[in-house]
């Protein structure tokens, strides 16, 4: 009986919330259970929302993201006025809570309003 009641709380929380987008989700994720040097989120997010995005992982190393983690290191980060520098940790942090996903449409692999690219070269393995 432990074993599905953990079973069933593992998925709960590991599940994407209604349109919310991959980057939203990664994110999220993040900070729950950190990175294991894989683009886990990423792909647990298009298994379950958009298994047609095929190419995503493709898309996401373009913009140097090889990991969840790297994802946001070298792809993608909140728009400008979602974060605040604070400079007493080095780093970059939502303003007030995180903000909740803004939404796309069913099977969309594209991020919501609140992510902007990074303008940086792209990545060429």
């Amino acid at each position: 009986m432990l074993e599905r009641e953990l079973a069933v709380l593992a998925f709960q929380l590991t599940t994407p919330r209604l349109r919310e987008c991959v980057l939203c989700f990664v994110h999220r994720m993040l900070d729950e259970f950190g990175c294991d040097g894989r683009l886990r989120w990423a792909c647990h997010w298009r298994g379950l929302r958009a298994p047609q995005a095929t190419a995503l992982e493709r898309r996401l190393a373009q913009r140097g993201g090889y990991c969840d983690c790297e994802i946001f290191d070298n792809g993608w980060s909140p728009v400008g006025d979602a974060v605040t520098y604070d400079a007493a940790i080095d780093e970059w942090r939502w303003r007030g809570a995180r903000p909740t996903c803004r939404g796309v449409r069913r099977g969309s692999s594209q991020p919501c309003c609140l992510w902007m690219q990074l303008h940086r070269p792209r990545w060429h393995p």
